[in-house]
């Protein structure tokens, strides 16, 4: 196989379309479709399903790409290796963190980063954790940065940053945030979320790695939200909290003295989850990614 073949099909695999696998290759459609086609001859069999609403990979084309991604990771992980025999700080490194919390992290960091490393080229990608570890696993990102429990991990590897508490978010003038008690362990009032099961909630979009926490949180209460409004932003559930619409589950983090309208609580039990950095299994960490996840892991623990 080789490898810039390779590469083609991989990006056509991506974009799902050959004109626009062409733009990013920086090649024509026309001569990145014959090297498809010359390819297909080869094997003897159609690696894609032409359609106007996207191309998506037959069987054959399923198996080549599994392949074709692997060889990729390899050679990516050997220039690794190679870059930091040598002590060279040319590259590239790829990085993936969810919307929203990950923007501001990398705005802070980067900096710095590039201070140490001005000519490794990073590419950032904003997607859900699910997202990010479907990429690892496939070895298309070298670090993902997530927030989720042990049991949400994959088989891959995963360091810890940081816990956060999870708390819930009350409107500030509900009658029930009278009911809460002495403060424990964490850094406000507690309150038993199970008062609250005839309030509307809104909650994290049913894949995401918050929703399944908030989940296993309303089965412990032995109750079912009435979900008013699913989002991809705490910031969102902050505001509507904020409006005196519902209440709403977030991670200690998204609290700021800005929120004069919304009362934080800790639940009993202090539930928590944890901000990890995650690689693909076997792989190797350059020192760039080793010194990238340590200035995160610094401002994630401030």
């Amino acid at each position: 196989m080789n490898l810039k073949e390779v590469e083609y099909i991989v990006k056509i695999s991506e974009e799902r379309n050959v004109t626009r696998a062409a733009e990013k290759l920086f090649i024509t459609p026309s001569a990145l479709n014959q090297q498809l086609i010359h390819l297909e001859k080869e094997i003897g069999t159609p690696l894609f399903f032409r359609a106007r609403s996207g191309w998506t990979p037959t069987e054959a084309g399923e198996v080549y790409l599994a392949a074709a991604r692997e060889l990729l990771r390899i050679k990516r992980e050997t220039y690794n290796r190679l870059q930091d025999i040598v002590t060279t700080k040319r590259g590239s490194l790829s990085i993936g963190f969810p919307p929203e919390r990950g923007a501001s992290m990398f705005t802070r960091v980067y900096p710095a980063f590039h201070r140490e490393y001005p000519d490794i080229v990073i590419n950032v990608c904003e997607v859900s954790v699910r997202k990010q570890q479907q990429m690892i696993s496939r070895g298309e990102l070298d670090i993902g940065f997530m927030t989720l429990r042990e049991n949400q991990q994959t088989d891959d590897e995963y360091i810890l940053i940081n816990s956060e508490e999870l708390l819930l978010a009350v409107p500030a003038i509900h009658p029930l945030c009278q009911e809460a008690a002495a403060p424990g362990t964490g850094p406000y009032l507690d309150l038993d979320i199970s008062l609250l099961r005839e309030e509307p909630f809104a909650l994290m979009y049913k894949e995401s790695t918050m929703r399944g926490v908030a989940d296993s949180i309303f089965r412990q209460a032995e109750f079912t939200p009435t979900v008013l409004f699913e989002t991809a932003r705490a910031q969102t559930i902050l505001d509507m909290v904020e409006a005196r619409m519902c209440c709403g589950l977030v991670s200690a983090n998204y609290v700021t003295p800005e929120y004069r309208n919304i009362a934080f609580f800790c639940l009993p039990n202090h539930p928590t989850w944890n901000i990890t950095a995650s690689y693909k299994k076997g792989s190797y960490l350059s020192k760039p990614a080793r010194f990238f996840i340590q200035l995160a892991a610094d401002y994630w623990k401030q």
